[in-house]
């Protein structure tokens, strides 16, 4: 188990061949922020005017 974990921990494992691939990852702050926005908007503004009206 402790070897299994060496080799699976170990830098560039998932990577053998070392080829950088960078074009499948989208950047976390400007999709993922906007769309937690908008969710947290569309449920708060409902519910406010629930409880202020």
């Amino acid at each position: 188990t402790i070897i299994h974990l060496t080799f699976l921990h170990e830098s560039g494992s998932n990577n053998p061949l070392g080829i950088s691939s960078n074009c499948d990852k989208i950047p976390f702050h400007p999709y993922f922020s906007l769309k937690d926005l908008l969710g947290f908007i569309i449920i708060f503004l409902p519910l406010t005017t629930l409880a202020l009206f």
